[in-house]
């Protein structure tokens, strides 16, 4: 059965400061802890990731999972190609600009592989969403202001 969440953070940055931290995925373990290994198999011809290779863990569950990314103005989205401990992902960030600011929501829908209690999956789902903004909003801070 899939779980879905979502949450939305104010980050102080345009639309395309913003993507281009999430652009830049083999840096993403510095910021995002579950994300232990991430390399780009693929690219777009702007350059923007396509296929992304990444090791994770999670929920004491270790994975390496295969990614598709599409991008667009005001946001990017990724679907699971491949993994090991999940059947299905479909994530991703919808940037809405306010001001000199930018709402940013992030969705996920996962649906896993194997069995795990619901407590364990919910703890890591909440880790997975806050990570996914709060951890954005600091590392795209740290890379516009320097």
């Amino acid at each position: 059965m899939a779980t879905r969440d979502s949450r939305e953070v104010v980050i102080e940055a345009t639309p395309e400061q913003i993507l281009d931290v999430i652009a830049d995925v083999e840096n993403t373990p510095s910021w995002s802890p579950q994300y232990q290994q991430a390399d780009v198999l693929e690219r777009y011809d702007n350059g923007q990731p396509k296929k992304v290779k990444m090791k994770v863990k999670a929920a004491g569950l270790t994975d390496e999972q295969v990614l598709e990314y599409t991008w667009g103005t005001d946001k990017v989205t990724w679907t699971l190609v491949s993994a090991g401990q999940l059947k299905a992902q479909d994530a991703g960030y919808t940037l809405t600009p306010d001001g000199d600011k930018t709402r940013v929501r992030f969705d996920m829908e996962i649906d896993l592989a194997v069995p795990l209690p619901g407590f364990v999956l919910k703890r890591a789902l909440k880790g997975g969403m806050e990570t996914a903004t709060d951890g954005l909003r600091k590392q795209v801070h740290k890379v516009v202001k320097g």
